[in-house]
């Protein structure tokens, strides 16, 4: 496997891997954007990458797969911008809220992400944000933990791990199921992370 949960291709070079990957990831969004994720068929993305249907199974193990290739990137999308909304702020609270907030405002206008919650097919690929979203937590906090202890290098690297982790869950709940404005779940999100890391400024 590789780090990004994919199946390592071997008759590929690592460049050509991937640059194949990220077509058939562009190729999926496409179709899920235009069909809805049931309308996603491995080997109409292998025929529009150019590939054969076999490659395309031995990079993502499965439609699901490549299904999960496809929320990791998403959340890696939505991490840059994250980490530019941390970098903006010097006192904690306010960063913590503007990273959440920024998830939240971004979350609103994105069309993949409202196909996961909400479009065709969303029964398949909605456990990859609540039930089956270990990948996607890990990846968050893993990145958050870097970019925090980057800024405020004092922090105990694993206490910035618990709040990341709790942070990110959070977030996602509030995405899947928001039951409040987000500029409060934004609030509670700083007030827990500031609270458990003893951090004001």
């Amino acid at each position: 496997m590789s780090e990004d949960g994919g199946v390592v291709n071997a008759g590929l070079s690592g460049r050509a891997r991937q640059l194949m990957r990220a077509d058939a990831l562009d190729v999926a969004e496409a179709i899920v954007l235009d069909r809805g994720y049931r309308g996603v068929n491995m080997q109409e993305v292998a025929d529009r990458v150019g590939v054969a249907r076999q490659t395309l199974y031995s990079e993502f193990g499965s439609k699901q797969g490549l299904a999960s290739a496809l929320v990791l990137r998403l959340t890696g999308r939505f991490l840059d911008g994250i980490e530019r909304a941390l970098a903006a702020h010097p006192e904690m609270r306010a960063a913590w809220w503007a990273a959440a907030r920024y998830t939240f405002d971004a979350a609103a206008d994105n069309p993949l992400l409202k196909a996961v919650l909400v479009g065709d097919g969303s029964g398949e690929l909605l456990p990859l944000l609540t039930s089956e979203a270990a990948p996607v937590v890990r990846e968050a906090t893993d990145r958050l933990v870097t970019g925090v202890c980057r800024r405020w290098p004092g922090l105990d690297h694993a206490e910035v791990g618990v709040a990341a982790e709790a942070a990110t869950r959070l977030a996602l709940s509030h995405l899947v199921l928001p039951l409040h404005p987000p500029d409060v779940v934004a609030e509670h999100i700083a007030e827990l992370v500031v609270r458990f890391l003893g951090h004001q400024g």
